[in-house]
């Protein structure tokens, strides 16, 4: 012994203490026996179920006219809903629908917020826009009450879970 105090190297009779956990697992437990850890069973394999990939939509993405400027929309994915019609129009065309309505002081620009908003935005350092910046005016642009049913396509083409 190296004099540690400690029990590395003696022998132990039986299965090394497991008369002690046996004693405490109540008999019949029924919380063990669900697991498969009774020793009736601990040898034998139980079924799993086996992994299924799930099923993709291979379908093409619609490609719908701009509601606004009448020509497709090849990339649905930056495409908003219209706000008086709910048809999908280019990012580009809401922007300038936008642009139109309000008026913007010196410094001032129109920049998506996400969630379906425009916002009027002060930068602090306009050579620096990624810093410091004020929204001085939301603009509720997308319907976040109710989703359109273009997007609804668009979100079962890629959520197949």
């Amino acid at each position: 012994m190296s004099g540690r105090g400690d029990n590395r190297g003696r022998r132990r009779p039986g299965r090394h203490g497991q008369e002690k956990i046996d004693a405490r697992r109540p008999k019949g437990d029924p919380w063990n026996a669900s697991r498969g850890d009774t020793r009736r069973n601990a040898g034998i394999p139980r079924e799993k179920s086996r992994w299924v990939p799930p099923v993709y939509n291979t379908d093409p993405l619609p490609c719908p006219d701009c509601a606004c400027c009448g020509k497709p929309i090849k990339d649905i994915h930056s495409a908003v809903t219209d706000k008086h019609s709910g048809e999908p129009i280019h990012f580009d065309c809401a922007l300038a629908k936008v642009s139109e309505t309000e008026t913007l002081e010196q410094g001032d620009v129109i920049s998506y917020i996400g969630g379906g908003r425009f916002g009027i935005v002060r930068f602090a350092d306009p050579q620096n826009p990624g810093k410091n910046f004020t929204i001085k005016k939301i603009l509720e642009w997308e319907n976040t009450e109710q989703r359109a049913d273009w997007r609804t396509i668009i979100a079962d083409h890629f959520s197949v879970t």
